[in-house]
């Protein structure tokens, strides 16, 4: 699958999460990347200050950024609608972190 066909189901994804959700986060960007780093094994990735972590002194920093990683992606999904689907969970996924929720959390919330 190409790259813009892949960026495009990640937008279909991201209509798919809820309107208030979207709506409170703050100075987060989503952006694509073919391969997370190298030895790991990851779909997604948060990199940032989870907002529960951020306190007065937070101000003039660059935006955390959500990472969805294609090819690993592309690898576990048999249809267009299967990488919507796994988009759409990784980025959920992720955006829990921009919250502060923890792996362990969401594994208990049955997101993990």
């Amino acid at each position: 699958m190409s790259r813009d066909r892949f960026e495009e189901l990640v937008g279909e994804a991201l209509d798919e999460v809820p309107e208030e959700l979207l709506g409170l986060m703050s100075n987060v960007v989503i952006l694509v990347e073919d391969d997370p780093p190298p030895g790991e094994d990851l779909l997604g990735l948060y990199e940032g200050h989870s907002l529960t972590s951020r306190g007065w002194d937070y101000s003039g920093v660059l935006p955390d950024r959500i990472l969805i990683y294609r090819n690993p992606i592309l690898a576990i999904c048999d249809s267009d609608d299967d990488v919507v689907d796994e988009v759409a969970i990784t980025v959920v996924h992720e955006i829990a972190h921009h919250f502060g929720i923890d792996d362990e959390r969401l594994h208990a919330l049955g997101w993990g």
